[in-house]
This record gives C-alpha cells, structure tokens and sequence, in this order.
C-alpha cells in the first residue's frame, strides 16, 4: 500500500497524483464511484468518480469560501437551500449564522452523507442541527417545487458530469431565480478558469442572462490543482462588495475574513477579458 497512487487527469497534458496510505471505503453507489482514502499529505479524502472532492487539510479554504461570501452579502439570510454538498461542510458553515432559522439541503446520492458522517466527522457534523432538513432527492427538480422562499441558494456541486450537469445550465439558474426571495441571492461553485474554461465562462454567462448582478471570484483550494478556483454569485439585488455594518461577524473561520471578502472579486485583466 505504500507506493499505492491514486492518479488523477484534467487535460492530455496534465495529471497529478496523490500519494494513498491506505483505502478506508470504497463502492459503486446508484451515481458514482466513490471512495474515503488516506492520502499521505492531505488527510483523508472523498473521491467520486476518481476525482478528489475534499480533502480534510484544506477544506475549510472551499467551504468558507462557498458560504460566507454569500451570506454575509445577504443582510438578513434566513432561509437558505443546499443544493449538493454531501460531504457536510458546506452545512457545517451555513449553521455558523445566527439569522438563519431554516436550511433545506438536497443532496442526490445518499451514500456520500452516509459515509461522510462515517468516515468525515469533521465535516458532516452539522447534520442533526435543529433547522435542517434534509432531502435526498435531485436538486434540479426540488428547486421547482418553490417560488420566493429562499433569502440565499448555495449550489456545492461536483463537476459537470454525471448527476451534475443540469446544475450548471441556464434553465437551473432561471428555477432558481424564481425560488429566492426579490433579494435573493445564488452562489455556485464555477470551475476552474483555466482547465474548465468553456464551463467557467458559461456559468458567468448564465447565470449573467438571468440576474441583474453577477460577480465572479476566485479562491486557491491547494487540491484543485489548476491554481485559482472560481465561484459565481448571482444576486437580485445585493452588491457583496457593499457590505452592511449590521452583518453578523462568525468568530473562529481559519480563512475567510472581511479582508479576503473584499479582494477576492479583484480580478485579473485576463479573467475580466474571458467575461466580456
């Protein structure tokens, strides 16, 4: 097991590996394949399909980052909606603000939170907190099912395979649009800039075609190894970078903080140049 590698490819020119201690769990659920390892510099892992999701050295750089943006932009966020996210951190985050009162999260594969609260304490740990629902259930369609319910739609999503395809297209963010609030506000993990381009710049432009403001930010999540990740907020009405001084102040974040909100929607010229 100790020259066990788990090889991962993004391009023909372009593949990593992790180095594997050992394989806590493996299967073949109704979606995907997936896997809790031991990697060697990164802690355990979950890996669907072969891709590395989340690792437990870095997570909380993705999770407060898909989560906090959002909300605190949003000045009273009190129904929010999960959509993916199995793996818990996500949720694990949202349950830090003290406005929320109801969380309806919706995760596909059953199996990922089963063995994620197995195998993940550290992240599926908010689960059995008293304002969540849980639904396992496909988002795409759950999110039809409500008009002007949401105050923030948090969309944690693998990538654009598989279950997941729908989440990124335009009909989806147009479902979801009509599920929040006239201030609502949507957050969605966008891909990479650069080994996911065409996906990158679809979203922007999808999610841009359906609500009024659209930003874009960018994040390095050490395990995606493409340097900068991106996520894509899409708001009726909020502007993140006019934060309200009555926001709620969540203590004890590893990596997210006012400063880090402010300039990670500083963008690079050639970032700009592939949304126009």
């Amino acid at each position: 097991m100790g020259n066990f590698w788990l090889q991962e490819k993004h391009t023909d020119g372009y593949e990593v590996k992790w180095k594997i201690d050992g394989i806590i769990h493996s299967e073949k659920t109704k979606y995907q394949e997936l896997a809790i390892v031991e990697t060697r510099e990164w802690g355990r892992a979950l890996i669907l399909d072969g891709a590395l999701q989340t690792s437990e050295k870095d997570e909380f750089i993705y999770h407060e980052m898909i989560v906090h943006p959002a909300m605190c932009t949003h000045p009273k966020p009190e129904k929010v909606l999960i959509i993916g996210g199995g793996d818990g951190g996500t949720l694990r985050e949202v349950v830090k603000h003290s406005r929320v009162n109801e969380i309806d999260m919706v995760e596909i594969d059953e199996r990922v939170i089963e063995n994620s609260k197995k195998y993940l304490p550290s992240l599926a740990c908010a689960f059995d907190d008293q304002r969540v629902s849980l639904h396992v259930e496909d988002g795409v369609w759950f999110v039809k099912k409500f008009s002007g319910k949401y105050d923030v739609v948090i969309v944690d999503s693998s990538d654009p395979v598989g279950p997941a395809v729908q989440l990124f297209s335009r009909d989806f963010y147009q479902d979801v649009f009509a599920a929040l609030k006239n201030d609502g506000l949507v957050v969605v993990q966008s891909e990479s800039p650069f080994f996911y381009q065409e996906t990158f710049k679809s979203v922007y432009k999808n999610i841009s075609t359906v609500f009024p403001y659209t930003f874009t930010y960018l994040v390095p999540i050490p395990t995606y190894v493409s340097g900068p990740w991106s996520f894509t907020i899409g708001s009726k009405k909020h502007d993140p970078l006019k934060l309200t001084s009555d926001r709620e102040h969540i203590p004890g974040l590893k990596y997210y903080n006012e400063g880090i909100h402010t300039s990670v929607f500083c963008l690079p010229s050639f970032i700009k140049e592939m949304l126009k």
